[in-house]
């Protein structure tokens, strides 16, 4: 029962934090306020949910939009990664590089760079097409069903499934495949028979995990959608909460549906996760760059395209978008000026946002990695009857729209008394950004720890090692680029994230994502490309320390 404890208190411990918020949320979405307002339960918000103008269509929306950008992303990360992770492309540091900082690179400001380029009216790729060819429109459309399929590519929904992917497909046993060479297979009938099948868990969190996240995407769609009254799930609800009483029940009503919806996925990957036939780490593993020969040029070519095209042009976009006179109109005398970044430097909002931001991101990695290392062990290296249990509910919280899990946790922090003095700190925004990013650190140590072997665990415990000597001997020092992997996603996140922190946030605790927004908010886009250019210092600065550390650890087997 001892060595049972650990486990038992640390599910006890996750199950309190993550079904907490939940709790809150279900509630307010069974109960209604009488006129003396007096609480009584009721499923009339159920009806009114459902008969909200728009909400079939945004459902529609949000299946057609998820479902095309996952065919497209999917494939062509795994394609990126395999090639990069195995074979001599090349310049393939310089594209690897490129596809972290497409990673960094924050939603908001790209999509703002990318209107600079292809608004219908005054788009610079449009104006030039304009004036080539003579036409009086626009060929391209940025705020279009396609326009919006783009702007996802083109900011995380490839580069994102790329990091996520990169340790596993590194740790693939060379060894398999020359094996089956040696039979006689060819380069297909590798991928077919050995690659794919051996990968297939790591992908399908990937993709799981993507999908979740697309679901709940509403950024991009915020600001491309309603110029076509293009809307989807996340947008709807997040109408619900901008209204004015704010219609919060409505909008746990249509989160409790998500969460409903998405309940299959986790089963499917739990049930791909547990599979075995993924052990490739082991005492004979083998890793080397295999040698590419008439296709190595035109992969590179297509790898330096696919990064000009979701690095350089964005960012680009992004800088001159920081030095406009006036965001978009390029036919002004005195087009560019540096007033907006004096305005921005002078603020003495921006540099406590700035040190927020510091704050929450260290705070976020290093809890959140840690958390997440400890219930990836309990789900994949344990025999313990709950670590299904610990696997459910660190999915639980991507269930649930960043907005409407900040507001079940407001909730939580005001009536737990234990919890306010926290209220208006850092503190509560660490504990908010680690819960929202649980999964992503979970399922990515996950993944990693499907493929390492069991042999060198049980001659561990043979020895007469504890557990937690194992792990801290055994576990940690070999999938330390994956722990370092999902800090740095987990430190990206929490200073980039709005949904989650928005109705947590203070004048005293406010980070630099939400100063972006309020500037935003004001009509001040060239000041939040201001910003959002030193959210992508931040983040890019310790993603090349974190990656140059990984680089020099290499994996120990």
């Amino acid at each position: 029962m001892a060595r049972q404890f650990p486990i038992i208190a640390l599910i006890a411990c996750l199950a309190s934090v993550v079904v907490a918020p939940l709790y809150f949320v279900v509630l307010n979405g069974f109960q209604t306020a009488a006129a003396d307002g007096t609480l009584h339960w009721s499923l009339q918000a159920w009806n009114d949910a459902w008969s909200q103008p728009g909400i079939r269509n945004a459902i529609a929306n949000t299946a057609k939009r998820v479902l095309i950008t996952e065919a497209i992303a999917l494939p062509a990360a795994v394609l990126v990664t395999w090639l990069l992770a195995k074979y001599y492309v090349p310049g393939r540091r310089i594209i690897d590089l490129f596809m972290w900082i497409a990673f960094f690179l924050p939603s908001i400001p790209v999509v703002l760079g990318w209107i600079l380029l292809l608004d219908p009216q005054f788009g610079l790729i449009n104006v030039a097409v304009r004036n080539l060819i003579g036409i009086k429109e626009g060929l391209l459309d940025i705020y279009s069903f396609w326009g919006i399929v783009f702007a996802h590519l083109t900011t995380r929904a490839i580069a994102a499934k790329y990091i996520f992917l990169l340790p596993a497909f590194r740790n693939l046993n060379g060894l398999l495949e020359e094996a089956a060479e040696m039979c006689g297979a060819n380069r297909w009938q590798v991928i077919r028979t050995i690659v794919l099948p051996v990968m297939l868990p790591a992908i399908a969190v990937a993709a799981v995990v993507s999908i979740v996240f697309s679901i709940e995407s509403f950024e991009i769609e915020l600001v491309l959608g309603p110029p076509t009254n293009f809307y989807v799930y996340s947008t709807k609800i997040y109408q619900l909460i901008r209204e004015d009483p704010p219609q919060f029940q409505i909008a746990s009503i249509l989160s409790i549906a998500i969460l409903l919806v998405m309940l299959p996925l986790f089963a499917a990957q739990r049930a791909l996760t547990v599979r075995g036939g993924a052990e490739t780490l082991g005492s004979h593993f083998r890793s080397e760059y295999r040698v590419l020969h008439t296709l190595r040029w035109p992969l590179f070519a297509f790898l330096f395209a696919l990064t000009v095209v979701t690095t350089v042009v964005p960012l680009g976009a992004m800088i001159v978008g920081a030095f406009m006179n006036a965001f978009g109109f390029f036919d002004l005398t005195n087009t560019f000026t540096i007033a907006h970044w004096s305005r921005v430097l002078n603020d003495p909002l921006f540099l406590g946002a700035a040190w927020n931001t510091i704050m929450l991101g260290a705070g976020a990695a290093l809890l959140g990695t840690f958390i997440s290392a400890l219930v990836a062990y309990v789900s994949v290296r344990t025999r313990h009857s709950l670590r299904g249990l610990a696997d459910l509910l660190s999915w639980l919280p991507a269930g649930i729209p960043g907005v409407i899990l900040g507001l079940g946790m407001l909730w939580m922090f005001l009536a737990v008394p234990i919890f306010r003095p926290a209220y208006g700190t850092v503190a509560i925004l660490v504990i908010a950004t680690t819960l929202a990013n649980l999964t992503i650190g979970v399922q990515l140590i996950k993944s990693n720890m499907l493929q390492l072997g069991h042999e060198m665990e049980e001659a561990s415990a043979v020895s007469g090692a504890r557990w937690s000597q194992t792990f801290l001997r055994i576990v940690v020092p070999i999938l330390e680029q994956a722990f370092i992997t999902a800090g740095i996603l987990i430190f990206a996140a929490a200073t980039r994230n709005v949904s989650n922190v928005a109705l947590l946030s203070t004048g005293n605790n406010r980070p630099l994502a939400l100063l972006q927004v309020d500037y935003m908010a004001d009509g001040l886009y060239e000041s939040a490309s201001i910003v959002g250019i030193f959210l992508v210092l931040l983040s890019v600065g310790v993603a090349l320390g974190a990656r140059s550390i990984a680089g020099r650890i290499g994996m120990r087997v």
